[in-house]
């Protein structure tokens, strides 16, 4: 076989696989071009952008602590264990609050008693006031005896509400869902009331905090737009709160950056970057399924009638499913979507026979 015959058996090898792989029409390959998705370089209005570091918090945490005195009998859970809202973390000894509710339980069932014989004896004198039989002073001393046994009593009730919270708070509850961080306590130890005993925190909510310049802030106060660049892509941000006045040492203000729900891979105290949307621009933009990344080189195939080449670019931010041209394209210029396509069209194109 000849050379030039074994160029032409190899192309048409090459013609009957990209016509198996793509399920191109061979007149398609021959012509090269006709076979490619393309899009338009063009210039359209997008967002003027500043990214910043931010840092992931979450939105419910808090340490608990003791409420009241006592030797602790009971821990339920350890660090990074999940914790229901409402499940009991800690129970103390409560010997000493169970005997202070038992006795205003007895005092107060005094004070009843009391104001039972007072309104017995007040009606006992107004009856014979009425009558005649008594006088105005024994009916006041009465009066006085039943108001003073009703003040009693509420002082009584009160003293029971007050030891019953007291033995309340020898079992600690969880004021919501979450994972527990730190543990200060061992069973056996002895607490006293504002002693720390866990902290915790919930996954379900997060936040950002980042602090801004006061140029980008004066501009998000305007056009409070933001989103956060995760792993899983862009989210974005539920609502914004920038604080209203600046840090005297750094001059920077603090913005809290509300995420929606969910988890998004991020855990508090993780580093992220805060997008801010300050303004609008216009700039070159082609899909960003056209952009080629080989090692360190960022390139395009550009369709023209003289036939498929790759061409350096260099880009800048992503728009939604495009992406920013800084150099390399001028608007107007077709590329080709598919660059795998494109490359095996552009090297159809550039064999010799």
């Amino acid at each position: 076989m000849t050379p030039m015959r074994q160029i032409t058996t190899m192309r048409l090898l090459i013609t009957v696989g990209l016509v198996l792989a793509f399920n191109l029409p061979p007149a398609a390959i021959a012509d090269g071009t006709e076979s490619l998705l393309t899009a338009t370089a063009s210039y359209e209005v997008a967002a003027i952008e500043r990214v910043f570091d931010g840092t992931v918090e979450a939105v419910h945490q808090a340490t608990v602590s003791a409420q009241t005195g006592g030797r602790i009998a009971e821990l339920n859970y350890d660090i990074d264990d999940f914790v229901e809202v409402g499940s009991v973390l800690v129970r103390f000894t409560d010997v000493e609050q169970s005997t202070a509710l038992r006795q205003t339980d007895a005092q107060l069932a005094e004070a009843r008693a009391r104001l039972t014989e007072s309104e017995e004896e007040y009606k006992r004198a107004q009856n014979l006031q009425e009558r005649g039989l008594g006088s105005q002073r024994d009916l006041d001393r009465a009066l006085a005896g039943r108001e003073s046994a009703v003040a009693r009593v509420d002082s009584a009730e009160s003293a029971v509400e007050a030891a019953q919270q007291q033995l309340d708070y020898t079992t600690i509850k969880a004021p919501y869902a979450g994972i527990v961080t730190k543990r200060f306590v061992e069973i056996g130890e002895t607490v006293a009331p504002g002693q720390p005993l866990f902290s915790g925190l919930s996954l379900e909510q997060l936040r950002v905090a980042v602090d801004l310049p006061q140029t980008v802030a004066a501009e998000v106060r305007k056009n409070p737009q933001a989103s956060v660049i995760t792993a899983e892509g862009r989210v974005e941000i539920a609502d914004i709160t920038l604080f209203p006045i600046a840090d005297p040492v750094t001059n920077t203000f603090r913005v809290r950056l509300d995420l929606p729900n969910g988890q998004f891979g991020l855990y508090p105290g993780m580093f992220v970057k805060a997008v801010f949307a300050i303004g609008e621009a216009e700039r070159l933009l082609i899909p960003t399924e056209a952009v080629l990344h080989r090692s360190e080189v960022t390139a395009a195939y550009v369709v023209s009638p003289a036939g498929v080449r790759l061409r350096q670019i260099r880009t800048g931010q992503q728009f939604g499913e495009s992406t920013e041209i800084l150099s390399g394209l001028v608007a107007g210029e077709v590329v080709a979507l598919n660059p795998v396509r494109a490359g095996m069209v552009a090297k159809l194109g550039s064999g010799h026979d």
